[in-house]
């Protein structure tokens, strides 16, 4: 089971995926966030599994999964100066971002 009662998926499509110095560094900025944040519970940063069903979107170039105990938490994360500095740092380099947030039903 994850840890953590709210888990918030997101997805973002870079401009130019296969560019090695964007990828470079939308990695390196979204790490550097992702450590400093006093909040998150659990991560996991992955690119699309080799998985080939007609149900998978696999068109996205990051996909990133961070558990919080709380949706409180989550509240206080989004407006975290690092969250913040990495959204000014990484927007220009993505053309589109889904988000998923979900709060967990199992006991």
């Amino acid at each position: 089971m994850t840890q953590g009662n709210f888990a918030h998926n997101v997805f973002f499509w870079l401009k130019n995926p296969d560019g090695a110095v964007d990828r470079a560094a939308f990695e390196k900025s979204l790490t550097n966030f992702i450590n400093q944040s006093v909040f998150i519970k659990t991560k996991h940063v992955g690119t699309p599994a080799q998985t080939d069903r007609e149900v998978i979107d696999s068109t996205y170039t990051y996909s990133l999964l961070l558990t919080f105990e709380t949706k409180k938490d989550h509240d206080a994360y989004q407006i975290e100066p690092n969250h913040k500095q990495f959204i000014e740092e990484s927007s220009p380099l993505w053309e589109k971002v889904v988000v998923y947030d979900s709060v967990n039903i199992l006991p």
